[in-house]
């Protein structure tokens, strides 16, 4: 819809996780760096949580497509709920192993003839669950129990599991206390920073630039207006590309080349159910933003969406921010 008025050849905030437009913050790093080792060192069980859209499934997208698969064998769950039914049969779905139809002790001993001959190949099986806080008890408890194979000290099957904070909550239960001894590997993804979040929105829009034109694209959100999706988006990923989509949306509307702080502002006055986090968690950041973008524009953050409309009249005399003015 925008993209030739802005020059991009694709959409750079789309909602679906891309590994093309991943862009590591220093959190992200840490996170990659950390499913590598669980990989690379065999640690029996890793756990990586973060909040809804910290980016933990791109991540693992990315994993996916990075990893050398000639010398692991893959097994993706990714349909938790609390009614998964028989674990062994959606591991073994996961493993491409046929299941209909079998009871579950042969399920089991296929499932661990499959990981015992993968081995003898000199792959090593992984089975990754995204969204593991939506598991039962007794379904991460029985799925401690595939932890046990092994032979010689060796581990025939590494697990990692994908989760929002609840899986932290749910792992610190006593009836998992062994479970929670497995976890080798274990990470949380905190929100965004301000300067990650630009650098995010700029590296997302130079992704999706024409080819020359990245410059260009660099230059599509002014600073005031990322500080705004900062700060209304508390540095959530997913938040961050629903209002800076919207906001490219509004600017090719209004016919604008350069999406300012009075667009950022009505797209988030636009949102009365999702896109705007009500539940932020980094308050000192949040309030140094606030602060500056008074000092720039004289317009308070905290109290903005309860105005009718931006009085541009307050705006102070070159009040648009410098990329330096908001580096915290």
């Amino acid at each position: 819809m925008y993209e030739q008025h802005f020059s991009l050849k694709a959409k750079p905030f789309s909602l679906s996780p891309d590994p093309e437009f991943i862009h590591f913050s220093a959190k992200h790093k840490v996170a990659y760096s950390l499913l590598e080792y669980g990989l690379h060192e065999q640690s029996g069980l890793t756990v990586i949580t973060g909040e809804v859209g910290s980016g933990k499934t791109t991540l693992i997208r990315y994993l996916l497509a990075d990893i050398d698969q000639s010398q692991l064998a893959i097994g993706l769950i990714n349909n938790t709920h609390a009614s998964l039914g028989d674990l062994t049969q959606w591991i073994a779905l996961a493993f491409d192993l046929p299941h209909e139809g079998k009871d579950k002790v042969t399920l089991f001993r296929d499932v661990q003839e499959y990981l015992i001959s993968e081995w003898a190949k000199g792959k090593r099986a992984v089975l990754i669950v995204d969204e593991a806080q939506n598991m039962e008890k007794e379904t991460l408890e029985e799925l401690r129990l595939y932890t046990n194979i092994n032979a010689d000290g060796e581990q025939f099957l590494q697990i990692i599991l994908v989760g929002q904070p609840e899986l932290r909550d749910l792992l610190q239960a006593p009836e998992l206390a062994q479970m929670a001894q497995r976890v080798s590997v274990e990470y949380h993804i905190e929100p965004l920073s301000w300067q990650d979040t630009a650098n995010y929105i700029r590296h997302r829009l130079v992704t999706a630039s024409i080819e020359g034109l990245e410059d260009q694209a660099n230059h599509i959100f002014d600073s005031v207006a990322m500080a705004v999706i900062f700060y209304f988006s508390g540095g959530v990923p997913r938040l961050i590309n629903t209002l800076s989509d919207f906001a490219l949306v509004h600017a090719y509307a209004v016919d604008l080349k350069v999406v300012n702080y009075e667009t950022a502002l009505e797209v988030v006055r636009g949102r009365t159910i999702g896109g705007v986090n009500r539940f932020k968690n980094n308050e000192q950041q949040l309030s140094l933003i606030r602060e500056k973008v008074i000092n720039a524009v004289g317009i308070d953050l905290e109290t903005v969406l309860d105005q009718e409309c931006v009085d541009n009249n307050n705006e102070k005399e070159g009040g648009l921010l410098s990329s330096d003015d908001l580096v915290l």
